[in-house]
Parts: structure tokens; C-alpha cells; sequence
């Protein structure tokens, strides 16, 4: 199950998201905004993030203008990796080397082909673990600090 949220901002390319998703047959959640009136971008981060560290929803996809904002929202909650990017390359390597398990996008900075392909690299690239494990474990030992 993949969790889906976004702001005011997100809508349109969320709804786009949805309707690819569907064709592929890939299970998801939508944790709102189900509104173009202006909203809070934290408050839909954290309801889909609670989704994957909980373990509901194996990962999220996070849309707001930019996704800026929602990658840090999401980011400040424990057992959340969380990469904003806009091009396959940098989504491909943050699940290989990062093992990101949370994707935000700026629906005003990818249209939402870009964005399908996007969400698909992050859907079907697993982590490649190894020299990588380490580094992940020191990411979220941040938390502690």
C-alpha cells in the first residue's frame, strides 16, 4: 500500500498520480487534501507518513508546489527518509543508496508525465543495501541526537 498526500498546491498532480496508479494496479491511501482551498502542507505530511511508520503503508508520495516543504515536515518524523527530486537519476539513487521510502514532488516544477515516470523509478527500485546499510543506520541515528 502507498500513501499519497498533498497540499492545496499538489491536487491536481496527486489526482493525475491516482489515476496512474489505478491503470498499474498499485494499492494506495489518499490522506487528503481533497480541496484546492489553501491548506497546510504539514498536516497531510504527517497523516501519510504516520501511514508508513506504522507500517499501513509501505511508502508515500508527498506533493506540494515545490516539495520542498513536505520533504521537511515528513522528514522531521522518526523512520522517515524523505527525498524531494525532480529528475529519474536522483529518484533512482536515493532508493539504492538512501533507501528513501518517501518521494515529494513540486507540482510546479514536474508535469505530471515526468511525475508517472518518477513515481514508478520509486516504486520499483529496491535498496542496494550493502556498503549502503551503514549510512542509512547513521541517518536515522540523527534522531537521537
Amino acid at each position: 500500500m502507498i500513501a499519497l498526500a498533498s497540499d492545496h498546491a499538489g491536487l491536481p498532480l496527486k489526482e493525475a498520480l491516482k489515476a496512474h496508479l489505478e491503470s498499474c494496479a498499485v494499492a494506495f491511501e489518499d490522506f487528503g487534501t481533497d480541496s484546492a482551498k489553501s491548506c497546510d502542507y504539514t498536516d497531510f505530511a504527517l497523516k501519510a507518513c504516520s501511514a508508513v511508520t506504522t507500517g499501513w503503508c509501505k511508502k508515500a508520495i508527498l506533493l506540494c508546489g515545490t516539495g520542498v516543504g513536505m520533504s521537511m515536515a515528513a522528514n522531521k518524523m522518526r523512520g522517515i527518509r524523505a527525498a524531494v527530486a525532480s529528475d529519474c537519476y536522483s529518484v533512482k539513487y536515493t532508493r539504492l543508496h538512501n533507501d528513501a521510502n518517501v518521494l515529494c514532488l513540486g507540482s510546479r516544477v514536474v508535469g505530471a508525465g515526468l511525475a508517472c515516470e518518477l513515481v514508478d523509478v520509486f516504486l520499483d527500485t529496491d535498496f542496494e543495501g550493502g556498503r549502503h546499510t551503514a549510512r542509512v543506520e547513521a541517518v536515522m541515528k540523527i534522531h537521537d541526537l
